[in-house]
């Protein structure tokens, strides 16, 4: 478990930071920059690690997951994607950090709760209730009074991370097994 362990960290840590660096791009197709960004599209992808760790290996796995992804993501954006001489900048750091580690933690606690009912009802409550509280808490501490538009830019980035939720359903029904796997 040592070597997924990290691997699952690592990866953790990864979309942190590129989540943090792409949501500073609105999507300039179709008239969505006021409602969308990309980092919509990456950051989804912790809660699939999050609940896949918590499913495999329980919640103290998951939490730590969480924490050492937390960690590696927000040092490296402080360190490769924070331009310390922009506010808003320093703002997405500090937002990011906050509703990461929320979001994560509320969604092992919720996975935990439901983990006995059918296979997709623990994903799907967590991952949409940590949506929910991550996009929310990043927008209004990394955006609010900057001009940013952060109220649309948070609806429709909750709408793409229902969406991607919905779709992680499938990665997590085949992974779980492959996960397992590797644990035994």
């Amino acid at each position: 478990m040592n070597k997924l362990f990290l691997l699952l960290s690592l990866i953790m840590g990864v979309i942190v930071l590129v989540s943090n660096y792409l949501v500073q791009f609105p999507i300039h197709y179709y008239g969505l920059e006021e409602i969308l960004t990309y980092g919509a599209f990456s950051y989804p992808i912790a809660f699939l690690i999050t609940d896949l760790a918590n499913r495999s290996y329980g919640t103290k796995v998951a939490r730590n997951i969480v924490y050492i992804g937390f960690i590696i993501g927000i040092v490296f954006t402080l360190f490769l994607s924070t331009n310390y001489a922009d506010l808003i900048s320093i703002r997405i750091a500090i937002g990011s950090g906050t509703a990461f580690l929320v979001a994560q933690l509320l969604d092992v606690q919720i996975f935990d709760k439901l983990r006995k009912k059918k296979w997709f009802i623990a994903p799907l409550a967590s991952s949409l209730i940590g949506s929910t509280f991550d996009t929310f808490l990043f927008f209004s501490i990394a955006f609010y009074a900057t001009g940013v538009p952060w109220i649309t830019l948070s609806l429709g980035d909750l709408a793409v991370k229902i969406f991607v939720a919905l779709l992680m359903l499938i990665p997590f029904r085949l992974l779980l097994k492959t996960v397992k796997a590797i644990k035994t």
